[in-house]
């Protein structure tokens, strides 16, 4: 709000060089945002529904008078508006004396042609003789940006889905409001925000990924293995979606947030199933030899993976014991901090089930792929096949 200026989730621009033209605008907008059914409230700043009491002065009636126009505005603003004379001091504090007439004699508009105005012969001349008193609409105040008036109009909502309010609402001022040329619409409030937030994710989001990538391939050096860890990640994203369905949570940066740490934790899971699972190849290959054909790479695959369950769930039980008492919290911030903990949680419960079923099966296929049995070549000079020769 305190660099939007709008108080409200959602509020409306319209600028343009003519406030009558904003307000008119304005109140179409409004009008359209009470046929929306998730609109609580609308109000459209009423950019020239101010009434003013203007002072049109005469400059030949007054110099007739031998009055200038700056004395008569002194009586105009002494008189009627109040001017500080002296300033009394009780102890301590000190309050301004401020003298202007009484208000019966300055409460309508027959009292103020009546206010006197001493001329320089010591006459006093009736302020309706010297100036024209009229009553006048214009903008009780006048908000711009970019060096263009506005006009605001106010929306609350009943949804917290921001995002697909603004969609809609958009759709709708677009067919039931004509935009006159020269004036423009735009949407601001937490939607601006969230609209921010989104640009910034679509960068972070794919840095992240491909930092987490780059660290799996310095620790493999190879990548297949950084493939088979990053599928970890969706299978992390699973829960953390139910997670967020279940308590009725909307996708927010809190919730983006909590997904990006999600990833990295997912990663260190997946990190730790093909650690053991490679672990237990390598001492298959010391038992049987270089080559393993495929019952014992299953073999090494299984005793990998089911003789390290217990530290797989012990990150996984970390994890989500540490993240409870955010869940149950009820404190200033809590439902902030919800957001980010809620993907995690559900995440971790998710990638800890799969990554010990799914990825143990993928990695053992790709293992597989990669031991399978090279067909032999003849050398054309000896005659001899490739495993003859070695």
């Amino acid at each position: 709000m305190l660099s939007t200026g709008i108080k409200t989730p959602i509020g409306i621009k319209v600028s343009g060089p003519d406030l009558h033209v904003l307000e008119q605008v304005a109140g179409n907008i409004e009008q359209v945002m009470k046929k929306h059914p998730d609109t609580l409230s609308s109000f459209a700043d009423k950019a020239a529904g101010g009434y003013y009491l203007d002072f049109d002065i005469r400059r030949e009636e007054a110099a007739r008078y031998g009055l200038t126009v700056g004395d008569v505005q002194d009586v105009i603003s002494s008189a009627i508006g109040g001017m500080n004379v002296t300033t009394t001091i009780e102890g301590l504090e000190r309050y301004p004396v401020n003298v202007r007439y009484p208000r019966e004699l300055r409460d309508n508009l027959q009292s103020l042609k009546r206010v006197l105005v001493p001329t320089p012969t010591g006459a006093q001349v009736p302020l309706s003789l010297l100036a024209d008193l009229q009553m006048r609409r214009g903008p009780p105040s006048i908000k711009t940006e970019n060096a263009r008036p506005n006009a605001w109009v106010y929306v609350d909502i009943k949804t917290g889905d921001i995002g697909g309010f603004v969609k809609q609402a958009k759709q709708m001022v677009d067919e039931q409001v004509k935009i006159p040329a020269g004036y423009t619409v735009s949407w601001s409030g937490q939607f601006e925000y969230m609209e921010r937030a989104s640009a910034k994710l679509k960068l972070v989001i794919p840095a992240t990924l491909a930092i987490i990538f780059l660290l799996l391939w310095f620790n493999f050096r190879n990548m297949t293995a950084p493939i088979v860890v990053m599928l970890s990640i969706p299978f992390a994203l699973v829960g953390g979606f139910w997670l967020v369905w279940l308590l009725g949570f909307n996708l927010s940066v809190a919730v983006g947030v909590g997904f990006i740490a999600l990833a990295g934790v997912a990663a260190e899971v997946g990190v730790l199933v093909l650690t053991f699972i490679n672990q237990a190849v390598a001492l298959k290959r010391t038992e049987h030899g270089s080559s393993l054909n495929r019952e014992q790479l299953w073999e090494a695959v299984q005793e990998g993976v089911s003789r390290r369950v217990r530290p797989i769930a012990m990150t996984a039980t970390a994890v989500i014991a540490g993240l409870l008492p955010i869940m149950w919290g009820s404190g200033t911030g809590s439902d902030v901090m919800q957001r980010i903990a809620a993907p995690m949680i559900g995440g971790m419960v998710s990638t800890t089930v799969l990554c010990l079923i799914v990825l143990p099966v993928v990695y053992g296929l790709l293992l597989q792929w990669q031991h399978r049995p090279c067909k032999t070549s003849t050398l054309p000079e000896t005659g001899m096949d490739t495993e003859e020769q070695s």
